[in-house]
């Protein structure tokens, strides 16, 4: 399958794939990675071929409504894991929990919770990266350039201002496949 997500990635659709590719690789068993801008829907199969591309596994999580017969199975194979969102329920405090309970978990997330435009991330991911202990790996998004950019595993610290500057900076100038929600 990866020679078919390559011809599909690579030549049909003419992206690339920059920045520091191994800090995903195997090499990091565990770790957030957020795909910044979320604009469309178009970001999942981009997000899926990218993956391939590279060759790493990514998981993510959904309500555990989504996991039963017969979906539950699709969702699996994808690299889904289930997750209780009662209200009552610490969402952070339960997705720390699969991370400790996996030997291996690179979780996906969109830090705008939308595809809308947002003028502030939410925090979830920066919060369950720090509780799990495990690095930020940032992948962009930029239809503009077809490009996915990747970057070095960043470690959160206890300064949130400056550790989300840092990832700001990482995505400044990316265009999403909507550009006025990027």
């Amino acid at each position: 399958m990866q020679w078919l997500a390559k011809f599909i990635y690579f030549k049909l659709f003419g992206w690339k794939v920059t920045g520091n590719v191994d800090a995903s690789k195997n090499s990091i068993k565990k770790a957030v990675v957020i795909a910044v801008p979320h604009t469309s829907w178009h970001d999942f199969y981009i997000g899926i071929l990218l993956r391939t591309v590279i060759g790493i596994k990514i998981n993510f999580v959904g309500k555990k409504e989504l996991f039963v017969f017969p979906l539950g199975l699709f969702f699996r194979a994808m690299g889904g894991a289930p997750i209780n969102r009662q209200s009552n329920e610490n969402k952070v405090e339960a997705i720390v929990e699969i991370f400790k309970s996996k030997e291996e978990f690179r979780m996906a997330m969109a830090p705008e919770g939308t595809r809308k435009r947002v003028e502030e991330w939410r925090t979830g991911f920066y919060y369950i990266a720090k509780e799990a202990q495990v690095p930020i790996i940032m992948v962009a998004f930029d239809f503009e350039h077809k490009e996915n950019r990747i970057s070095k595993p960043f470690y959160p610290t206890d300064n949130k201002e400056e550790d989300f500057k840092i990832m700001h900076n990482f995505f400044k100038g990316i265009k999403g496949k909507v550009t006025e929600y990027s």
